[in-house]
């Protein structure tokens, strides 16, 4: 669970002011040597620890004030141990082992139950998850695919035990938490967001739910299930180009650049696919990231990209590019003839899979 709980810390988080109601916890941990310092704190919160305390005897007094139930982690001065625990206003205790500290337990706090629980049942899917990753990722050998599909597998149980759980906890402030990190195994923000809003609205006004709220907002730019978002920019002949004039095709987005080595060696792939399906209602416009011209149209002709070409000539600062938070190309969008974005950064024989089963 650790590593799951540190990618979702790195994401930017709301300041918080250290005041509100009070709170303690009375904490023993067998083998604690006297005077260790343990401190409670999550710096994404701010620099300050939310409390310290000094041991004796292996026991030691925590606390301070809090506003609200948040996710905080628990060290000994020294060591590399953190406990993540969700505190709460009110009186808890801390028992374990200075040696275990990771399976101290916490009582007292309603939040940490919630979290212990689900900690319970997604770790050993995460485990796997990460192995999954590891080996696809270091391109070892999949004989048969075996690997992708135990990994599309599991995350298809993953997001039904998610569902769940999220269903069982409405109220809880763990709930928006989990589903934050649910968040990193799809691309579809809708999901994300019928999972939101399903919660009580207690939880959806909770730091990790307000937290959500603004992943949400945001995610929604240039997402699967989205409408895509007009732009108006010009062609190579200066002549300005709108996205809703294709409206009733469907439409590759393709962002690129002739610079891009990348792009241009993906560019043979998306010729065959426009080749072959643009007398089927599809065409792709090509969005340049380019900061000259002549390169620009010299990649055009060379590539025999025979399609729709815009670009303001601003480089990263494009401002099509800006509007979808493109920050990273080859980079696509396939929009329907509706104008909604069904498929995003299709490569190789994923875009010709995609494009074949919607166009035969």
């Amino acid at each position: 669970m650790k590593k799951w709980i540190i990618a979702l810390l790195s994401l930017p988080l709301f300041s918080l002011a250290q005041e509100g109601k009070d709170f303690t916890i009375n904490g023993y941990l067998k083998g604690l040597p006297e005077n260790s310092d343990i401190i409670l704190k999550n710096e994404d919160l701010g620099p300050d620890p939310l409390a310290t305390a000094k041991s004796k005897d292996g026991k030691f007094l925590l606390k301070g004030k809090l506003t609200e139930a948040n996710l905080y982690y628990l060290n000994i001065a020294g060591t590399q141990q953190k406990l993540y625990l969700f505190i709460e206003p009110g009186n808890m205790t801390l028992e374990g082992n200075k040696d275990s500290l990771m399976v101290a337990r916490l009582s007292g706090s309603v939040s940490q139950n919630d979290f212990v629980d689900f900690n319970k049942q997604f770790n050993a899917s995460f485990a796997r998850l990460t192995q999954l990753v590891q080996q696809l990722n270091a391109g070892q050998p999949d004989q048969g695919g075996a690997a992708r599909n135990e990994y599309n597998t599991l995350v298809k149980e993953i997001n039904a035990k998610t569902d769940v759980f999220v269903e069982q906890h409405k109220r809880s402030v763990v709930s928006p938490f989990g589903i934050l990190v649910m968040s990193q195994l799809t691309e579809d923000i809708t999901v994300t967001e019928k999972r939101f809003l399903t919660l009580d609205e207690s939880a959806r006004q909770s730091y990790f739910g307000r937290m959500l709220d603004q992943t949400i907002t945001e995610g929604k730019i240039g997402a699967i299930g989205t409408d895509a978002i007009e732009f108006v920019q010009n062609d190579t002949t200066g002549k300005p180009v709108s996205l809703s004039s294709f409206r009733g095709k469907y439409v590759l987005i393709d962002f690129w650049a002739s610079w891009c080595k990348p792009c241009r060696e993906e560019n043979p792939n998306v010729v065959d696919a426009y080749l072959k399906y643009n007398q089927k209602n599809f065409t792709v416009l090509g969005v340049s990231l380019d900061r000259a011209r002549d390169p620009w149209l010299k990649a055009i002709r060379d590539d025999k990209l025979n399609w729709t070409h815009v670009s303001d000539l601003k480089f990263w600062q494009n401002e099509v590019a800006a509007s979808y938070k493109v920050s990273s190309i080859p980079q696509n969008f396939l929009i329907d003839p509706n104008g909604k974005i069904i498929a995003k950064n299709l490569r190789g024989a994923e875009l010709h899979s995609r494009l074949e089963s919607l166009l035969k």
